[in-house]
């Protein structure tokens, strides 16, 4: 399975020619998502099973044929990986609200497509990581420090903030009770800022409560 970004215009018929270009090439295409806008340009997520003997460079190729699209990232995607909605996350948060955090965390990676997700605590203070979802590093203090404020945002650490983790873009916003959720995409695609006010208002929403 296959997660790709694609840029297109945001005229009738794109997402079609889009859908007949992957059909063409034998792709398989299980759930689709707008995830922003940007002026005439709208920013889809496809998730795609791509045939065997078929190379994802060979996708991009076909999808890029034409004309107003434009493939900004693909990449393997986890198999059994979803496109979750806000509001299936959001409910998740809203049945346990005592683990809102550690809920929004989990799920933001299928939420945000993101590599890996952490959730901080003592953001004020000593800021220290209390969950982490499988692929995500093991971030120290200072590691966390250098973020700098938790607030809603993105940050592009320097190669030397964790070596093996180069290309990491970071989104961050802040939870109630001195907490903030960090997300790591490997590599891209770069965070829109329609997906920044996403995160920022999810984050917003998870209640204050012991974890």
């Amino acid at each position: 399975m296959f997660l790709m970004r694609v840029a297109l215009s945001d005229v009738p018929g794109a997402l079609g020619a889009v859908a007949t270009a992957l059909g063409g090439q034998g792709v398989d295409i299980e759930a689709v998502q707008i995830v922003g806008r940007d002026g005439d340009t709208v920013f889809d997520d496809f998730l795609v099973d791509i045939p065997t003997g078929r190379l994802p460079d060979q996708i991009v190729s076909a999808c890029q044929a034409l004309d107003g699209v434009r493939v900004e990232w693909i990449a393997y995607y986890p198999e059994g990986g979803t496109l979750e909605s806000d509001l299936e996350a959001l409910d998740l948060i809203t049945r346990n609200p005592a683990r809102g955090a550690q809920t929004l965390t989990s799920s933001a990676i299928s939420v945000f497509r993101v590599s890996w997700a952490v959730l901080v605590e003592g953001c004020s203070r000593t800021p220290t990581a209390t969950h982490r979802t499988d692929q995500a590093p093991e971030l120290s203090t200072a590691q966390l420090t250098a973020l700098g404020a938790w607030e809603v945002g993105t940050v592009t650490p320097d190669d030397d903030w964790l070596p093996g983790w180069q290309d990491v873009i970071i989104a961050k916003a802040p939870v109630a009770g001195d907490r903030a959720v960090i997300l790591g995409r490997q590599g891209g695609p770069r965070f829109l800022p329609s997906e920044l006010a996403r995160f920022g208002h999810l984050a917003a929403l998870v209640p204050l409560g012991p974890e």
